[in-house]
């Protein structure tokens, strides 16, 4: 339930302040230093508040009933920071560089009953609060809550009026911000009766202190006060799970599927050779497998401009992903603001989509597609149509929950602005050069004219079992790995093994082309010709397990709830679970393609 009004005073104010793409507070990885000298002011930013369980509801610091100065001025923000909800306004605090400040007055107030218990209500749910003194964030609780007994029953509510500040400095530098109620009593909100006031006045406290660490880097991860879960360690249970589960699937297609295949050949040119003075006819006769089938396993599919669409797309999404991880290897993120890799990502979605038109466009001409512009309207349109949509529920929810996660409409502008003058144009251009590009299909066999009967599968072989099996085997290859980045993603850890990102991310591509190639054998073994969409839909279910692991994280692993929070978990979810659909339905195609291709050069055939 929302809680929070209206931020007092500042109506649309920060509207006109956004925004220059990728304006990260001096790039990514930089860290915004400022300089000082004893005595200078330091400004204190408020930022915003929320329930401590739900990291995408939050709402502006001055929506409660706080001190709150006659003209609120918001802070310039990056991209990033504004997607990331930040919504930063000066503050009442007078901080000066090494002055230390004992106990002053901030402001003194007369809360109403009504602002009483929207008090109370924000307490209740947990609510946190954020300032940033010079980039770097402090949190704390918004006030106290106390359930002791079961009878009699006590439920006592309490305001923090009194925060301690403690920042240490380097030099002429700040090094270390946090925020402390450690030895403050709260103040009391029960007993108010609906026509009573409340008088409150609010103080505060700085010290100072001098520290050895030169930079902020430097500090050890977890000294930030403890407010939010230490950093993710290096977590062996998960490396090993994949580990051996690729090396058994690697070995599989290695080992045994190849001696099958070796087998397979040999007897097939052997029986080539005793029947090549027999008619072209006596070919398929008497024989059986996946060589019977080589006049139809390389017939174009249906639909075959939405499935070039899907490949491009999932190409796309493959050189993203790749890009994101190796960008956060190489140290170009700061890992306690998530601003710099949001800013990144709708940077290189926008330069990624002429891999998409290309690969699209380029494969679209090569199976004999005619309707280019089409294809490449739908390959632009494939993953943004969705995405809009779902962004759409999404921020609407916000909106009319007065959330900071809505984005304003300078910023939904800018985004527009960027897909119309960079992403769509780079997927027409990529989409030209890939026509153009295009040479014959070449496939190494006929095909006839009349389609081949399809003989009746097993129930082992349908489409379902395949994408069970296809789904389920590289979701456990990353299932633990999962969880940390949930707990990420949706949760209050901070994830900075991006090293091991990177090789789980390998290991879901390699483990995805595995399962790809011997699902194809399987189907081709049976007579079978029908491999174009079973292959991108085999491993591409792998997106369905991820969004039903979000569902059962969502219940069983968060405290997260209400509308707001949950419309947005499941909306992206399902965005991701899409995404996941694409990249590894790429991954499956062209390995299915680039397998079939070897086993049928290898064919000796008239």
């Amino acid at each position: 339930m929302t809680v929070l009004g209206q931020p007092r005073s500042c109506s649309c104010h920060w509207l006109p302040i956004l925004i220059l793409l990728l304006g990260t507070g001096g790039g990514p990885g930089v860290e915004g230093v400022t300089h000082y000298k004893a005595g200078d002011p330091v400004i204190l930013y408020v930022n915003k508040v929320g329930p401590y369980h739900n990291p995408q509801e939050t709402y502006h610091y001055y929506q409660l009933p706080v001190c709150c100065p006659e003209k609120i001025r918001h802070k310039s923000l990056s991209l990033g920071e504004v997607l990331d909800g930040d919504r930063m306004a000066e503050s009442l605090y007078e901080i000066r560089f090494r002055e230390n400040v004992e106990k002053r007055i901030l402001c003194h107030m007369q809360l109403s009953s009504a602002q009483v218990e929207q008090l109370r209500q924000a307490i209740e749910e947990l609510y946190y609060f954020e300032f940033v003194v010079d980039d770097l964030p402090i949190r704390g609780f918004v006030g106290y809550m106390e359930e002791s007994g079961f009878l009699p029953h006590s439920h006592k509510i309490g305001l923090w009026t009194h925060l301690d500040f403690h920042l240490e400095f380097h030099g002429d530098r700040i090094i270390f911000a946090n925020v402390s109620v450690r030895d403050v009593k709260p103040h009391s909100l029960d007993g108010l009766r609906s026509d009573e006031f409340l008088g409150l006045t609010h103080t505060y406290s700085v010290r100072w202190s001098e520290t050895s660490v030169e930079r902020r880097s430097d500090r050890r991860r977890g000294d930030d006060g403890g407010f939010f879960p230490r950093t993710l360690e290096i977590h062996w249970l998960s490396i090993i799970n994949s580990m051996v589960l690729v090396f058994l699937l690697v070995g599989f297609v290695a080992v045994i599927l190849m001696r099958v295949l070796r087998n397979d050949l040999a007897r097939y040119n052997l029986d080539e050779e005793t029947t090549s003075g027999g008619s072209g006819d006596d070919f398929d006769q008497g024989d059986n497998g996946w060589k019977i089938i080589h006049t139809d396993v390389f017939r174009f599919p249906p639909y075959r401009g939405l499935l070039c669409a899907v490949l491009g797309v999932g190409a796309q999404f493959l050189a993203l992903g790749t890009g994101i991880i190796v960008m956060a290897l190489l140290g170009m993120f700061n890992v306690h603001r998530h601003g710099a890799i949001n800013s990144a990502a709708i940077l290189l979605y926008a330069l990624t989509c002429c891999i998409s038109g290309y690969v699209s466009s380029h494969f679209y001409r090569q199976i004999g597609g005619e309707r280019w512009v089409w294809n490449i309207i739908l390959t632009t349109s494939l993953f943004s149509v969705p995405f809009f949509l779902t962004w759409s529920v999404v921020n609407s929810v916000h909106w009319a929950n007065g959330s900071t996660q809505a984005l304003p409409a300078t910023t939904i502008l800018l985004l527009l602005t960027v897909w119309l003058l960079v992403g769509f144009p780079l997927t027409v251009i990529g989409g030209i050069f890939g026509k153009n590009n295009a040479n014959s299909f070449d496939a190494p066999c006929r095909t006839k004219n009349i389609a081949r009967e399809i003989p009746p599968q097993p129930w082992y072989k349908s489409t379902l079992i395949h994408m069970t099996v296809g789904g389920f085997l590289p979701f456990s290859a990353i299932s633990v790995e999962l969880y940390y980045i949930f707990a990420t993603v949706w949760g209050r850890e901070q994830y900075t093994l991006y090293g091991i990102l990177f090789f789980v991310f390998a290991i879901l591509l390699s483990v995805g082309a595995c399962i790809s190639i011997a699902l194809t054998y399987f189907q081709l073994s049976g007579e079978d010709y029908r491999w174009w969409w079973r292959s991108v839909l085999s491993v591409g279910s792998t997106g369905l397990f991820i969004f039903l692991y979000s569902v059962f994280y969502y219940a069983r692993r968060s405290n997260m709830s209400g509308a707001v929070q949950t419309v947005e978990f499941f909306g992206y979810s399902l965005l991701t679970g899409y995404v996941f659909f694409l990249m590894l339905g790429t991954i499956s195609f062209f390995s299915s393609l680039k397998f079939i291709r070897y086993i049928y050069i290898n064919l000796k055939m008239d």
